[in-house]
């Protein structure tokens, strides 16, 4: 017989439990990095729409600009790891900027939960339509002419399209003059205009202007070719091996992110990545559907931080 006075702690555990919501027990937020209207928010918007129908919750999404997006991904780490937080980050805010900083705020590698990669999409070595250089080979055979040179123009230090390039110099041995900007739109049109030499940028950025006759693609910088543009090779193929890499978009949850919240998350984002109709929504953006567990997305992650942790110290980046 149990004495009367070991009663109540022996209940305090199960008290505990039962007092703690399941989740999600009230609305959920997805943060966003970077400004409406961008990629990273469109994607963000599609999703949360057919998460909310998931979680028979609201499912804001809320953006807080600033620090590269590190901003949003630091109120992803400080947020309770309930669940109710998360933040649909990219493979720049989530591990190219916080590992170029001098002092990042926060770390990729033990302050978030990778929850699901939700969607990728390919790079595209770019230079203008009037540029002598007709293809990949042609296009380092003109830098290495020249060294120094050829400029490319980025969307700023640390990103994607800084360190697309840098890890082309380094596996090709070209030198190229960095020219960074603030966005993508001022790029194509200064490329377009023959004012920068080479653009490494995603697809739906430049894509219009290949279109138009403005941009010659030369290569993708996947693996494999790109659905929408399946007659331009990949870097690989043209003789760049080992080249691979694109920009991807992962959700991510606090550190320590709770149990039955993390396997309530990944469940709901598998089924809406399922869908054919959002797949459909997401290819007519430009994006490559995707999909997995948590394992497999912390997996990709500790593999990108030691890839572009290594160009990054190779190149000597460096954000105050």
């Amino acid at each position: 017989m149990i004495p009367r006075r070991a009663l109540p702690a022996l209940l305090l555990p199960v008290t505990a439990a039962a007092q703690e919501p399941a989740f999600p027990a009230r609305p959920v937020t997805l943060l966003v990095g970077f400004a409406p209207g961008g990629g990273t928010d469109i994607l963000a918007r599609l999703l949360a729409a057919r998460l909310a129908e998931e979680f028979g919750q609201p499912v804001a999404v809320e953006n807080r600009t600033g620090g590269g997006g590190t901003i949003a991904a630091l109120a992803t780490a400080r947020a309770r790891p309930d669940g109710h937080a998360a933040t649909l980050g990219t493979v720049s805010n989530m591990v190219q900027v916080p590992l170029a900083m001098r002092t990042p705020p926060f770390d990729p590698a033990r302050d978030v939960t990778p929850i699901a990669l939700v969607a990728a999409v390919p790079m595209v070595v770019t230079v203008p339509a009037a540029s002598p250089a007709r293809n990949l080979a042609g296009l380092i055979a003109l830098a290495k002419a020249q060294p120094g040179r050829l400029n490319f123009a980025s969307n700023g230090v640390g990103t994607s399209q800084h360190l697309a390039a840098e890890l082309f110099m380094q596996a090709t041995g070209v030198r190229m003059v960095h020219v960074p900007y603030r966005g993508s739109g001022q790029v194509v049109m200064d490329l377009a205009q023959g004012v920068v030499d080479v653009n490494f940028d995603t697809l739906s950025s430049v894509l219009p202007g290949i279109r138009q006759g403005l941009l010659r693609g030369l290569a993708v910088t996947t693996a494999r070719r790109a659905a929408a543009l399946p007659e331009l090779p990949t870097v690989m193929e043209s003789g760049v091996l080992g080249y691979d890499l694109d920009v991807w978009y992962m959700l991510y949850g606090p550190a320590g992110l709770a149990e039955p919240a993390l396997r309530r998350w990944s469940a709901a984002a598998m089924r809406v990545l399922a869908d054919p109709a959002l797949q459909a929504r997401l290819r007519e953006s430009g994006f490559q559907p995707a999909g997995g567990t948590p394992d497999e997305a912390a997996s990709l992650v500790r593999a990108e931080i030691a890839r572009y942790g290594e160009a990054i110290r190779r190149a000597g980046i460096e954000l105050d």
